[in-house]
């Protein structure tokens, strides 16, 4: 009864729930992890349709584990999740070794640290053998409601299914993504290009060159204005969950460390923003686009060259928010008890 009664509420308010799939380069916790956990906190509005794996902090079949991690801790094991591509369209390890002594350091890596390991399972749950690009192309051509796709790794899982069905480009409600940056270096290690158009430059080119109606782009101009301190970290690891527990493993060992240390939030500033978009307080429009040449910039946001893209939409950049408000939301929803 209370779950109706919540409903007619959102829906007299004009809310209504959005259907997402998370596209992911998943990671422990911080911040996929808990992109993931505020979605699934919030059923009355957003559904996710399902979880698609890709390369980027950790190689999919690794990244999975904390995927299905998650979904058995906050008691949804029915939603279905699909491996994508198991490496970037054109970016490789050994392209990075030469960025590294040429234009380097590359301070994080992601997956490229390593070679893609065998991993080691915690949980009994299995990927669905569809595989995530059928996934998107299915769901995006048959869905009865148009669907969101969140994506918060690189970009890879949808330049595929763009290419090979391009037909659902303009059937995408809208895309809200985590990644690049207009005005600001990325702070890691100097380099021009964010970490997930850096992964796979390639794939966010053919993204930011679509047609897919409405794109939102969370990148480093804004994801630099929300830093999360020892003071935040605290108000929601001195909380007990089993959702707190993880965010203590994961960040708890930088603060012990470094009690002045900070860290960003990342991922969870778009899917924040498919629950509450009125903490956005600043934001452009442009066209834009990506510097595939292999060199400094490579992964870089440029303008975009309208005459060799013509049909490609604007990109609305948010570049400022309402820390207080994100923060409330974000620790509502994290020290919630699953």
């Amino acid at each position: 009864m209370r779950t109706l009664f919540l409903l007619i509420a959102i829906s007299s308010l004009g809310w209504a729930q959005d259907k997402i799939i998370f596209d992911t380069d998943c990671a422990y916790f911080n911040d996929d992890g808990a992109a993931l956990v505020m979605l699934l906190q919030q059923p009355e509005r957003v559904e996710v349709l399902g979880v698609t794996v890709v390369p980027g902090n950790l190689w999919p079949l690794e990244g999975a584990e904390d995927m299905f991690h998650i979904m058995d801790m906050m008691k949804r094991p029915s939603i279905p999740l699909f491996l994508g591509a198991r490496a970037p369209l054109i970016h490789t390890k050994a392209m990075v070794e030469k960025e590294n002594i040429e234009w380097g350091p590359v301070k994080y890596m992601g997956a490229f640290r390593t070679d893609p390991p065998a991993p080691k399972k915690t949980t009994q749950r299995r990927a669905s053998g569809k595989n995530a690009v059928e996934f998107l192309a299915d769901t995006l051509s048959k869905y009865p409601e148009p669907v969101t796709i969140l994506a918060l790794g690189p970009m890879t899982n949808l330049a595929i299914a763009l290419r090979m069905h391009p037909e659902i480009e303009t059937k995408i409600k809208r895309i809200v993504f985590m990644g690049g940056g207009v005005h600001v270096p990325n702070e890691e290690d100097g380099r021009a290009a964010e970490f997930n158009f850096w992964f796979d430059p390639e794939a966010a080119r053919v993204v930011l060159r679509s047609a897919i109606p409405e794109k939102i782009m969370f990148g480093l101009d804004i994801c630099y204005r929300a830093p999360i301190d020892q003071a935040h970290y605290q108000q929601i690891a001195d909380v007990k969950t089993p959702v707190t527990q993880m965010f203590r493993q994961d960040l708890g060992k930088r603060f012990e460390k470094n009690p002045d240390a900070k860290t960003y939030v990342w991922d969870c500033l778009a899917a924040a923003y498919l629950l509450d978009p009125s903490f956005v307080t600043k934001r452009e429009t442009a066209y834009l686009d990506v510097d595939t040449t292999f060199g400094k910039n490579y992964g870089a946001v440029i303008p975009l060259d309208k005459t060799i893209a013509p049909d490609a939409t604007p990109v609305d950049v948010t570049l400022d928010l309402d820390f207080a408000k994100f923060f409330a939301l974000y620790k509502s929803l994290l020290t919630k008890a699953p």
